[in-house]
């Protein structure tokens, strides 16, 4: 069960929010069959994803997160609701291991660092918000501070993670981050910048068993914090037979009417991969609304 959790300072300077997200990582690489880099960068890309739809105030609000930095892992995409639920596609997900000067797996190499992470976020209104930033380190975690920086000038800080198993399976995953409020003084930030020194890892918070709240009050260690609210995210995928039609139509009359040839068309969600058959007749039929 994956686990997430809001919280403020009692003094009003900042905000927390951290996740664990191990079983929504563990069924994204059953349905992406990622192979270990890969599961490392989505899985990272959908915490965050993750965190940043939970904040969202609106019961049919979203926020997608996408990053083309022009690494082997091609582009990546994660999607979540207001209640964290969330999902997300690569678009090589069988991209090769490479390994760091450090013995690790190089997120950066994989990911790329030419190119921007874009968020938009759906709130309802006629036009998306759209925000977008060059990638600073293709780490992702560091992307996301930078994010929050220029396009929403939120002094943040950002920690994702992933731990693999030897066998490659996920063991732990989540994040978390902080964000000062406008009411955050010059002794707020020196106050968290020493909670950060020689902070470990978030995976190792997390093998150690350690809850988000507790991440939390581990990481602000010296703040008095309050819970805001809490949820338990799902891998989440809101696809239908009636939505993929609406997809289907943007193709125009004619490929339409090619398709229709066929025996059947099927189509696969890119994030669930569950699979939509239509019949020529069908197929027609939305050649003449096309």
């Amino acid at each position: 069960m994956s686990e997430l959790v809001r919280m403020i300072s009692r003094d009003g300077t900042l905000t927390v929010i951290a996740a664990e997200t191990t079983d929504i990582v563990k069924k994204m690489k059953r349905i992406h069959h990622t192979s270990p880099v890969a599961t490392v960068v989505l899985g990272r890309l959908i915490t965050a994803a993750s965190m940043m739809g939970a904040v969202l105030k609106g019961q049919d609000d979203s926020i997608t997160l996408r990053i083309n930095g022009g690494g082997e892992a091609g582009s990546l995409i994660a999607v979540s609701d207001s209640q964290g639920n969330a999902r997300g596609y690569v678009s090589n997900p069988f991209v090769e291991d490479i390994i760091n000067d450090k013995g690790r797996l190089d997120v950066a190499a994989a990911v790329g660092t030419d190119g921007t992470l874009t968020v938009m976020k759906d709130l309802g209104m006629k036009e998306p918000y759209i925000g977008q930033v060059p990638l600073v380190s293709g780490e992702i975690a560091e992307d996301i501070t930078s994010y929050f920086a220029i396009s929403e000038q939120l002094p943040s800080v950002c920690a994702l993670g992933v731990g693999l198993k030897p066998t490659k399976a996920v063991n732990v995953a989540g994040g978390f981050i902080i964000q000062l409020l406008p009411t955050a003084m010059d002794d707020t930030i020196d106050k968290v910048e020493e909670c950060l020194k020689g902070l470990e890892s978030i995976t190792k918070m997390l093998s150690d068993g350690m809850t988000p709240e507790e991440i939390c009050r581990h990481v602000l260690r010296g703040f008095e914090l309050e819970v805001l609210d809490s949820s338990v995210p799902e891998y989440k995928c809101n696809c239908s037979k009636e939505r993929t039609e609406k997809a289907l139509l943007t193709l125009g009359r004619d490929e339409l009417l090619d398709m229709a040839n066929d025996p059947q068309t099927e189509v696969a969600c890119h994030f669930c991969d569950k699979k939509y058959v239509f019949t020529p007749d069908e197929i027609r039929a939305m050649a003449d609304k096309a």
